[in-house]
């Protein structure tokens, strides 16, 4: 007699990946973390090399030999359309990890992960920012989350790139006054819009930290400054618009439901951002309750799969629990 595990529990974001190997009981029989899962750069298979190391470190760290596996739940970045769900789905069944596969947006497995039921909505801001919503029924509310060209506005960088723009402006005369004209080169200590645009321009800082000017942005919103918060502010307006949407689309506007906040942005819980999120979103959906995710996404992944298996509401309480 071997261990069954009956779903495979995939959280693979830009920066890491969490498995969760989970038996037929709700147990968490294992866990593994590996790199990140980035096939736009590094291509499909090779990124799911990455997932797999994971996964074969969870198998080894079974309390003995493998009986069966069944349903594989994937929560991956950069699978933002539903064409590209698919096919990584077909990639993964390639991979024979299990009898099954779902794959999600990561997107689901936070709003999952806050939820007793599949139902609600999560608007998730991180580096980028993104919003699905789900109900029992399978209906989900989405959007593609591409970037600009999908219509989006916000994110850890997007917000830094409107600061360093209000920046440089306010500092060569073509823009308003703001004190980001100090603060922001004062993070790496410059003394200069100009010094900082040409430390990023030529590689001095590397583009990858501008997201560290996102909280110089929010700590200079709440000083007072006109400008910073103004982009505060659109964001909380980006949020509920997209978290209005869904519930909309859902049919949920009417009714109590959850609405999540996940991601390093909205996690940090800026009272200036969450608080006007709040205000905002009860002018749009009064029944709906706000809260920040603190659950980790792969519980999600794995409540997703179990979702799918048709476990008993134990077995989904008995794996949320060992979570708690």
């Amino acid at each position: 007699m071997g261990v069954n595990v009956s779903v495979v529990a995939v959280d693979a974001g830009n920066s890491k990946t969490d498995v969760a190997l989970i038996g037929e009981d709700g147990t968490v029989l294992s866990t593994a973390r590996g790199g990140g899962f980035q096939p736009p750069y590094v291509g499909v298979e090779a990124a799911l090399d990455v997932l797999a190391a994971a996964v074969d470190e969870a198998f080894a760290a079974l309390p003995g030999p493998v009986g069966s596996v069944g349903h594989v739940s994937a929560c991956l970045a950069n699978a933002d359309l539903p064409v590209e769900e698919a096919e990584l789905a077909e990639a993964l069944e390639a991979r024979g990890w299990g009898t099954s596969v779902q794959v999600r947006n990561d997107t689901f497995a936070i709003l999952r992960a806050g939820v007793d039921e599949p139902r609600g909505v999560a608007v998730v801001c991180g580096a980028g920012i993104n919003c699905v919503g789900m109900v029992p029924d399978g209906r989900t509310a989405r959007f593609p989350a591409i970037g600009r060209i999908s219509g989006d506005w916000g994110g850890g960088a997007g917000l830094a790139e409107e600061a360093l723009w209000f920046a440089a402006r306010a500092e060569d005369g073509r823009g308003e006054p703001t004190e980001l004209v100090r603060a922001l080169p004062g993070h790496f200590g410059l003394d200069s819009m100009y010094a900082l645009i040409e430390a990023l321009h030529r590689g001095a800082i590397p583009l990858a930290r501008r997201h560290e000017l996102t909280p110089v942005l929010f700590a200079t919103a709440v000083a007072g400054d006109p400008v910073a918060g103004a982009l505060v502010e659109r964001l909380a307006q980006e949020v509920v618009a997209m978290a209005s949407v869904a519930l909309t689309r859902l049919g949920l506007l009417e009714e109590e439901a959850p609405v999540l906040l996940g991601g390093s942005v909205l996690a940090a819980r800026h009272p200036q951002l969450n608080d006007r999120i709040a205000e905002l979103l009860a002018a749009r959906a009064p029944k709906a309750v706000v809260r920040v995710v603190s659950q980790p996404p792969v519980l999600g992944a794995a409540l997703l799969g179990l979702d799918v298996t048709g476990a008993a509401p134990e077995v989904h309480r008995r794996l949320r629990e060992q979570y708690a």
